[in-house]
């Protein structure tokens, strides 16, 4: 793409596009603007054929290299930064980036670190369980009609990622954690924070949530996430020694005649 932005740690993810057409012309707005990798997140009657067409000889390389994967955490895995795309506001989509400022944040973090963007389904979008993933959201402004087509999306996400890259300006940004280390974080805090009555097991996402927000602002980095897994699993093993304690301790005194 241009010395500015490592495009090579960039990948367009589309969650269950519905429409082959819509993700070969995605393909082809990925090629005018120096981006690479494809993944496509459980598909809709993928057509090859379809895709190519929309695609043409130009994106052929996009084309041949697209990743699949049946489910969005598995193809999260091994990405450090994610983004979302939302039309949507509100609830749980806050903190929302213009496409400009969110490009300007990731020419910094491309350097060291692997990014996805995501876009969902041309019907509705990403659902809330695809935005707790993200670091970021952001909103394309809109007139009356707010919902573009997902590859005029792509291509108006991929522009303005280009156009940050021509900026020599590149903040530092460190190697941040990956999705996959991130969300076994969450698993052993929330698991933790259940046990301890800290969170309501009827709903625990809602309460994560918060939790997902104060840890995002921080842009963790995986030794970092390996010390908060850290404190988790010493909580977890002073629990269960305070119960094994106890129950001895009843034993004994059960013994002793005092119970």
């Amino acid at each position: 793409m241009t010395a500015g932005i490592n495009s090579d740690n960039l990948s367009i993810v589309m969650v269950r596009p519905r429409y082959s057409e819509n993700i070969g012309a995605a393909a082809r707005a990925m090629c005018n603007m120096g981006l690479k990798t494809l993944v496509v997140v459980a598909p809709e009657n993928f057509d090859i054929e379809k895709v190519r067409k929309l695609a043409t000889h130009a994106a052929s390389d996009v084309v041949d290299k697209i990743e699949m994967y049946e489910h969005l955490r598995e193809a999260l895995a091994p990405y450090n930064y994610v983004v979302g795309t939302t039309a949507r506001l509100g609830g749980e989509r806050v903190t929302i980036s213009s496409p400009s400022e969110m490009a300007g944040n990731l020419v910094g973090i491309s350097k060291k670190n692997r990014i996805a963007v995501l876009f969902g389904p041309e019907d509705r979008g990403l659902l809330n369980e695809d935005i707790r993933l993200c670091h970021e959201l952001v909103n394309i402004p809109a007139s009356d009609f707010s919902s573009l087509n997902v590859s005029q999306a792509v291509l108006i996400i991929c522009y303005e990622i280009f156009l940050a890259g021509i900026e020599d300006k590149v903040k530092f940004a460190p190697r941040l954690a990956t999705r996959f280390e991130l969300d076994g974080m969450y698993d052993n805090v929330k698991d933790i924070l259940v046990r301890i009555d800290y969170i309501n097991p009827e709903n625990p996402d809602y309460w994560m949530n918060k939790l997902r927000h104060f840890f995002t602002r921080m842009e963790l980095r995986a030794r970092e996430v390996s010390i908060i897994r850290g404190i988790c699993r010493q909580i977890d093993w002073y629990g269960k020694k305070c119960y094994k304690d106890g129950l001895a301790s009843g034993k004994k005194e059960i013994k002793e005649g005092k119970l």
